[in-house]
């Protein structure tokens, strides 16, 4: 009995739908549904918008949106996440697959269908491997610095749209560039369809709701209409085509879509293909779980409930794989609809399954509809969307801050936007390591003394304390590994040089959690060279997995000191002066 209820905890690991399934609720259900339809209405237009983003069919939007979200539903831990296509990733995955197909050519889907199912897989590895931790190399601010320079790459690809020209280009230079150069060739019927279109949007966005609350309107019906406000652009836009022949001008239309549910498909196991896709799947498979959990457990957290981000990485690689086998696209959480998801009531991730099913009747029935509809109306939408991500005010923030952080950020965008995404995607995890091992590479060192009255140390500098001038009392505030264990063998040295009268070093270990090897023979030469002074070397408040591998050394053989177990006791026992001096 006891190995089955441990197997079903196991199988409930993989599989949370069999946790929240359990309880699942007639009251759950009717939230559920509310929020599918509103997520459904505001994901058809997203999805036609991010498939022409991608370099893909629109079609391919809906598709990426059916699958995915089903399975996430089975094996994903967030209750308001909605999984789907998302602007970086469409972004991402057009810079990619043009470098190794020609748009609109069969092997430019085939490659998106690759990239998917290697994205899939990395996510599925990691998560079955407990490697959701990885994510962590990716610093915040390098995040919010390279979706910055995203969005505004992302806006500018769309302006082609919005004035009806060709161009092309995968960095901001190239693309601004090209867009000059084509500007003769504009369709002025094209721009007041796409700028409509556009301040549209931006009014529903900024301005339906305050104005709906003015005329007392209900406040589910005011949600509902600010939410479907691409929706009635979409309809909009799309009747005046019709109506009045604009695609015999110029127009460029979206024209006839497939009526089917997502076909079945095989992605190219080509080794030549797999081998040029495989770092930017596992990129994307980064960035788009970084985003992906960042917005989930900010979620969970209004709720008081818990996301588990190793499993979250096998939700994510299963909706990829989903994506892969049915004709679609890269896909992650996306915020816009999760918030809205969230918003809308939705308490389980059956919500999800409901919108899938719900892009599926739009697939099979209102393809047609859409026939007429405008491209600039997609760009719209698209360039609405991606400039809420723009977020410059990061550098502000970053460089009151820290100024390693505001290199960081700074040197991301501008990579990103001069040399393009693949660049800015590989530039911020080598900046984010690099911020870290720059970060611990000086490690805080404090000296400090006791507090009158009291068993604490604090900082000399910024206290009144009790100090004995034969006594060194240094507090590490790091951990101890090959980048920093230099720095501190240099620092005792200049603080403790030949012929001075210190007596005892003493360092304090409360926040060490690590001593690498390289540590360790950095501390054997402190200890070898304070020997030869008469200087004892102790230590002092030493955590037990440090002392452990200690013990596996030579070093508290050879230690011409001894190991204190708190910095109090050391400093009894050491400092024997009868006038300790007060240091401020």
């Amino acid at each position: 009995m006891r190995s089955k209820i441990t197997s079903g905890r196991g199988i409930g690991r993989y599989f949370p739908v069999l946790d929240w399934g359990r309880t699942y609720s007639r009251s759950a259900l009717s939230n559920d549904l509310f929020a599918a339809v509103i997520v459904t209405i505001m994901l058809i237009p997203q999805s036609l918008a991010y498939a022409m983003l991608a370099g893909l069919p629109p079609e391919a939007g809906l598709y990426t949106s059916i699958a995915p979200i089903m399975l996430y539903a089975v094996f994903g831990t967030s209750r308001s996440l909605a999984v789907g296509p998302v602007a970086v990733v469409s972004l991402l995955t057009a810079s990619v697959i043009g470098q190794v197909a020609e748009q609109g050519t069969a092997g430019y889907a085939a490659a998106a269908l690759t990239l998917a199912m290697l994205s899939g897989g990395f996510l599925v590895l990691m998560g079955v491997l407990r490697l959701g931790l990885l994510a962590n190399f990716l610093s915040h601010p390098v995040i919010a610095g390279f979706i910055t320079a995203s969005g505004i790459l992302i806006a500018t690809s769309q302006l082609k749209h919005i004035l009806g020209i060709e161009a092309h280009g995968h960095t901001l230079p190239e693309m601004l560039g090209s867009i000059l150069s084509h500007l003769s060739q504009t369709n002025w019927v094209t721009v007041a369809i796409g700028t409509s279109a556009t301040l549209f949007l931006f009014w529903v966005r900024s301005f339906l709701r305050p104005t709906l609350t003015k005329l007392r309107t209900p406040p589910l019906l005011a949600d509902i209409l600010t939410k479907a406000g691409p929706v009635f652009a979409v309809v909009a836009t799309t009747v005046s085509v019709w109506a009045f022949d604009l695609a015999d001008q110029g127009v460029l239309i979206v024209g006839a879509v497939p009526q089917s549910l997502p076909p079945f498909t095989v992605p190219s196991l080509s080794f030549d293909l797999i081998e040029a896709l495989l770092l930017p799947a596992i990129l994307i498979s980064i960035i788009g779980f970084v985003e992906s959990v960042s917005v989930a457990q900010t979620l969970a957290a209004k709720r008081r409930q818990r996301i588990d981000p190793d499993q979250e990485l096998i939700g994510l690689g299963a909706a990829n794989l989903g994506a892969a086998f049915t004709g679609g696209f890269p896909v992650t959480g996306g915020f816009a609809r999760s918030v809205v998801n969230f918003d809308a009531g939705a308490e389980t991730p059956a919500a999800g399954a409901f919108t899938a099913i719900g892009l599926a009747v739009a697939a099979l029935a209102l393809t047609p509809l859409v026939y007429f509809l405008p491209t600039a109306t997609l760009a719209a939408t698209i360039i609405v969307a991606v400039l809420g991500l723009v977020d410059l005010s990061i550098l502000k923030k970053t460089w009151s801050y820290s100024c390693a952080d505001f290199v960081a950020v700074a040197a991301t965008i501008l990579l990103t936007l001069l040399l393009g995404v693949e660049v800015g995607v590989a530039s911020g995890v080598v900046l984010s390591v690099l911020l870290h091992l720059y970060k611990t590479s000086q490690p805080h060192v404090a000296e400090v003394g006791l507090v009158p009255g009291t068993q604490h140390f604090r900082n000399i500098k910024r206290h009144a304390v009790l100090t004995d001038p034969r006594v060194v009392n240094l507090r590490v505030d790091e951990s101890l590994y090959f980048v920093n264990a230099r720095f501190l063998e240099d620092y005792i040295q200049s603080r403790v040089p030949d012929g001075c009268t210190v007596r005892h070093v003493i360092l304090m270990c409360s926040a060490v959690n690590e001593v690498d090897y390289s540590a360790l023979e950095s501390l054997e030469s402190i200890n070898l060279r304070l020997a030869d002074m008469d200087v004892g070397l102790h230590l002092s408040e030493v955590k037990g997995p440090v002392m452990d591998r200690l013990r596996r050394s030579r070093f508290l053989e050879g230690l011409n000191g001894q190991v204190f177990l708190s910095q109090f006791d050391a400093w009894d026992h050491l400092a024997r002066s009868p006038q300790p001096n007060a240091a401020a």
